[in-house]
């Protein structure tokens, strides 16, 4: 074992998978001898050589594209998009290409080797530019994978069953963890399963479910419960899509109630879908109505960062709304 933080296990697990298998390649801006905007490529091209790691274009339509290619061809491209915000310009190339070359084919050719990553999310002062969360986007597009992991461990060995998954995958990293998550992290090779949400704490009054750097908020904001007597069952999700519906409906069952949090706007956010389903599913155990507790339905804002933001308290409030409903 040894302590990282989570651009540090993220940098493991790109070193360990470039080793195992030199089809493996990194392509973005900066990623080369600069490591990219957050360092989280560094010295994979001095360790790799310029044809493994490599600079691209300021052109993501341009970094999507030719990574398509590269997996069409038997490579294993591991492609970066510097912020979240800027994946935009890319859209027709991961829901258009990458997501259905496999079925447009036929099955003949496929991007199935292909990861995008990214760092998405708030906290950073980053104003609407670099702070927002568009996992919702994405799930609705069926042929690939959303994941976001919550701290180092989870990083490196979800990152790691991405790479080698047989669907293209879109790996969702919280921006303002790199340096603020820190933990005990093998040295060795292993993966996470993709699509399976670890229960990190059980309970018996509520459901809390989130996922990536939202999962810091509810277990603050389930400490505070606890001190009401409120018993929190803390559930990371890991996986948006797909998702493991079985071990929320699970849980949802068992508690009662259920609380949803992520950062990016309400309307439409992959809260949402999830309501839908557990409603579908666990109606008749319900004792209150499901809720979210999620970021504004407005651009989001560079000075009103904190009211934007689900925080703690937000959470806390929500649980118990749900508790005395």
């Amino acid at each position: 074992m040894a302590k990282m933080n989570l651009l540090q296990a993220i940098n493991n697990a790109l070193i360990i998978a470039m080793e195992q298998n030199n089809k493996t390649v990194v392509l973005g801006e900066d990623v080369g001898h600069f490591g990219g905007v957050f360092r989280a490529t560094s010295n994979l091209q001095q360790q790799f050589g310029k044809a493994r790691c490599f600079n691209t274009p300021l052109t993501e339509q341009g970094i999507i594209g030719f990574a398509n290619g590269l997996a069409a061809q038997g490579h294993v491209p591991v492609a970066e998009i510097q912020f979240a915000d800027y994946i935009f310009p890319a859209f027709d190339q991961i829901v258009n290409e990458a997501a259905k070359f496999r079925y447009r084919s036929g099955g003949q050719f496929d991007c199935g080797n292909l990861t995008i990553r990214t760092p998405y999310g708030g906290g950073i002062a980053g104003g609407l530019y670099h702070s927002q969360s568009p996992e919702a986007f994405f799930a609705h597009i069926p042929g690939m994978k959303v994941v976001v992991p919550r701290n180092p461990y989870q990083a490196k060995g979800l990152l790691l069953a991405s790479i080698r998954d047989a669907n293209p995958v879109l790996f969702m990293e919280p921006k303002r963890l790199y340096r603020a998550s820190v933990g005990e992290v093998p040295e060795e090779d292993y993966e996470l399963p993709l699509g399976k949400a670890e229960v990190l704490s059980e309970g018996s009054d509520i459901s809390l479910l989130a996922w990536g750097a939202q999962m810091a908020v509810m277990q603050q904001a389930a400490e505070l419960a606890s001190k009401q007597g409120v018993s929190c069952e803390l559930i990371d999700l890991r996986s948006i899509l797909p998702w493991d519906v079985t071990t929320v409906s699970d849980s949802v069952i068992k508690t009662g109630r259920l609380l949803i949090s992520h950062e990016a706007p309400l309307t439409g956010g992959f809260a949402s879908e999830i309501a839908a389903t557990i409603q579908q599913r666990c109606f008749l155990h319900l004792e209150s109505p499901i809720s979210r507790v999620c970021g504004l339905d407005t651009p989001y804002p560079l000075a009103h960062e904190k009211e934007y933001m689900p925080d703690h308290l937000k959470v806390f409030e929500g649980i118990m709304r749900s508790v005395e409903f």
